[in-house]
């Protein structure tokens, strides 16, 4: 006989004496639970017919519903304004609080992919506008609250490649960006050898591991030492030939100069010397408009750097500034020289190539290493870049939509701009990443409200609190496994953005691929996690995003959620909860049961219409109907 019990298989009932949450009722709980009225579910968004969406989705009694609007399929434009407004007055008939996902874009401006994407503020300008009108569309749907609207913190924005350490993580690889051009390539750790003693071995030679900032350390130096070794060459040449020849022409250079004599009046081999000497000049004067030229892009490097680091502290950024101030300022002493109270370029070519020696020398990674300065960082990390451009666009729209909702109205109704994590590996895609861009956007609008609109600081600064926070993917960054972290790595991350936390989209995965399903389905701690996000993450709504699970499951994931979050039953918000439904009838994966199956109505129910005939009853089947009596028997034939 098989050595099994009932209880093995089944988990048996439950006491309403008991409302221990932390019990695992059913096997997609999650431990943590959560009131249905601050759960959601979005819409489908691979459509613009939002009407049917919301219709369908409210009818189970959602109280809140998100519009995704990412433009996946259908654009965001695809939505006629009437159907905004249909949403509309639907949400108010029904009590229904709609929230919206805006269009999935790069606000930093970059379009393509690694390999061919590139930056550009053109693009970057014509995103922000995008991001703008979803903003004003958003308001259309609800005219008089603060409708948080989400949008993402990156879309093709290239991330780096993570691997798990001891202390923490490093990047192995890094995409970068050219500040001149916009182009993005990529630099990642790389093992060198080098000549020398390996001891293990006795081999004359020495491995060393160059990690991404060395590699990208070095790429900067090798282009810029190229840069300057191409002038190197042409300079010597025209030094040589001016060495040669100025002995001989220097009496008569500026008197034909001025106009006081005649090259043609010179005899033959006067003029062959004069023409050469005219050539050398005409290189040098090519040869500094090049290395003019190398300058500026060196100190808009430097000056793009310094943009790009933490504010107010000096950075190697600030110091290359103000090593290239004295280099030029000790160039333009030398060339330039005052007569009468004016500035006149010095005539003597000799000077001039000397003092553009040392102007060529002073640049050299040599110079500059004698300084602690770094070669102009003309190549950066594209996060780095990307994040200043994308605080930049969010305080903008921040702003515009302020001046329209908020400023000078009765009622402050400007829209909530909320910045969402990407899927981890993707580019601003950790916790960090997110936190700098909240941060950044609202100082941009502080420092454009204060300018532009007259607001004091403190104004601005609780203006830009309220309105820019931040919506928290639990799924998304649950995708950090894949490069090695652990379920402790990712609360780590919920803890770094719990106090900008306003919105929660809710997906489980397994934390390898962008999947969605309903929470408890996947390996997301999801109730540590909400414990890091702390009263922010609780009072924030909470979106269910199940799109794998609507496309293959084609059900709803909204029963099997609650179950997952143990929502409470009933509107008293008192048990029993939904995670508890197993006890009662058998949960999702073990079918509901018979509940309430209809021989309990026809024995049990408040008439007698369904007795036995015998009992005064209508039931047939009784000796009254010929056939075989229940009490008395079976009748003789």
């Amino acid at each position: 006989m098989a050595d099994y019990s009932i209880s093995d298989i089944y988990q048996g009932g439950y006491s309403t004496f008991n409302q221990d949450l932390n019990r695992n009722y059913s096997s997609v709980s999650t431990g943590y639970q959560v009131d249905v009225s601050k759960l959601g579910v979005s819409t489908d968004p691979r459509t613009a017919n939002i009407l049917k969406e919301v219709s369908e989705k409210i009818a189970p009694g959602q109280k809140v519903m998100e519009l995704s609007l990412i433009d996946l399929g259908s654009p965001i434009e695809a939505i006629p304004k009437q159907h905004l407004d249909e949403v509309r007055r639907l949400s108010r008939l029904t009590g229904v609080e709609i929230t919206v996902h805006g269009p999935i874009a790069d606000a930093s401006g970059i379009s393509g992919r690694e390999g061919g994407g590139a930056f550009s503020e053109e693009q970057r300008k014509m995103v922000e506008r995008k991001l703008l009108m979803a903003v004003e569309r958003a308001h259309q749907i609800n005219p008089d609250g603060n409708i948080p609207v989400t949008f993402h913190s990156s879309n093709q924005l290239p991330g780096p490649t993570w691997e798990k350490t001891k202390d923490g993580g490093r990047i192995v690889l890094m995409p970068i960006v050219n500040q001149e051009t916009g182009q993005i390539n990529v630099v990642k750790e790389q093992q060198r050898i080098y000549p020398g003693i390996e001891e293990k071995e006795g081999k004359y030679i020495r491995p060393e591991i160059l990690d991404v900032d060395r590699q990208l350390k070095i790429m900067n130096q090798s282009e810029w030492d190229n840069a300057l070794q191409q002038l190197i060459i042409p300079k010597e040449h025209a030094d040589r030939i001016l060495r040669e020849t100025y002995p001989l022409v220097v009496d008569i250079y500026s008197k034909i100069k001025s106009g006081e004599f005649k090259e043609e009046n010179l005899p033959i081999p006067q003029q062959i010397e004069l023409s050469r000497f005219r050539n050398a000049e005409a290189q040098l004067d090519d040869i500094q408009e090049h290395l003019s030229s190398l300058f500026s892009k060196a100190y808009k490097a430097y000056r793009g750097y310094s943009q790009f680091e933490k504010k107010g502290e000096k950075n190697a950024g600030d110091r290359g500034m103000e090593y290239l101030n004295e280099v030029a300022k000790d160039f333009s002493e030398k060339i330039y020289t005052p007569k009468d109270g004016k500035i006149y370029v010095n005539n003597n070519p000799m000077e001039n190539s000397r003092a553009l020696q040392h102007f060529m020398e002073s640049l050299r990674i040599e110079a500059l290493k004698g300084r602690e300065i770094d070669a102009p960082p003309v190549y950066i990390p594209s996060e780095k870049y990307a994040l200043d451009k994308t605080s930049e666009s969010y305080g903008n729209v921040a702003l515009e939509a302020y001046k329209k909702f908020g400023y000078k109205q009765k009622e402050d109704t400007t829209p909530m701009i909320l910045i969402e994590n990407p899927p981890a590996g993707g580019g601003l895609s950790r916790a960090e990443d997110v936190k700098k861009v909240v941060q950044g956007a609202r100082d941009v609008f502080v420092k454009k409200a204060t300018e532009e609109l007259g607001m004091s600081k403190s104004d601005a600064e609780k203006h830009a609190e309220k309105m820019i926070g931040a919506t928290w993917d639990v799924g998304h960054i649950n995708q950090l496994r894949k490069f090695g972290f652990t379920g402790k790595d990712i609360i780590k991350e919920a803890e770094t953005i719990a106090p900008f936390v306003k919105h929660v989209h809710l997906s489980d995965n397994f934390g390898q691929d962008n999947v969605e399903l309903p929470m408890g389905m996947g390996n997301v701690d999801f109730k540590e996690v909400m414990q890091k996000l702390g009263v922010q993450g609780e009072k924030a709504r909470k979106i269910i995003e199940a799109a794998h699970w609507w496309q293959f499951q084609q059900t709803s994931p909204v029963g099997i959620s609650m179950e997952a979050l143990g929502s409470p039953l009933y509107s008293m918000k008192q048990g029993p909860y939904w995670n508890q439904l197993p006890g009662i009838g058998g949960g999702y994966f073990g079918g509901y049961g018979a509940t309430l199956p209809q021989i309990n109505y026809e024995t049990f129910g408040a008439g007698f219409s369904n007795l036995p005939a015998e009992l005064g009853g209508q039931r047939g089947g009784g000796t009254a109907s010929g056939g075989r009596g229940r009490m008395s028997g079976t009748p003789m034939e």
